[in-house]
């Protein structure tokens, strides 16, 4: 079985946001499938995707601290500028982190650790709605 469906997320801050609620809320087929594989994919370049830390939100503070340390807004040295300082910077955290992320699927469930999560990845501070495709391929 393969099923595959468009999830428009509102806009959001900047920071690390857990989604793990809607991608399953999108995919009720997701129930039906024994053993599988859900692909969350990215329509944007300057957000992301990421699996970790689901419980803490500090985790999800640091992450950006580090991220906006490693790479400024409005590095003197970027060439990129025309779309605000937020832009590159966003491009580059955004070419790090990585556009998809796939997950098992195990009895009608996303075979996630316990501890674990899937986040989008704002890096800008308007971004507006990112559109996530995601992809299940499973049998029952």
């Amino acid at each position: 079985m393969w099923t595959q469906r468009d999830l428009t997320l509102k806009p959001v801050r900047r920071g690390f946001h857990l989604i793990t609620r809607e991608v399953v809320s999108a995919l009720p087929e997701l129930a039906g499938v024994r053993v599988g594989v859900l692909h969350v994919f990215i329509q944007h370049t300057s957000a992301s995707l990421n699996i970790s830390e689901n419980a803490s939100p500090d985790v999800r503070r640091d992450f950006e601290t580090y991220f906006n340390h490693a790479v400024p807004d409005g590095w003197a040295d970027f060439e990129h500028t025309l779309e605000g300082p937020d832009d590159m910077a966003a491009h580059i955290k955004a070419s790090v982190l990585g556009s998809s992320v796939s997950v098992p699927v195990r009895e009608g469930r996303l075979a996630l650790g316990t501890w674990q999560g899937v986040y989008v990845c704002e890096h800008r501070d308007h971004g507006g709605p990112r559109r996530l495709v995601l992809t299940l391929m499973g049998e029952g």
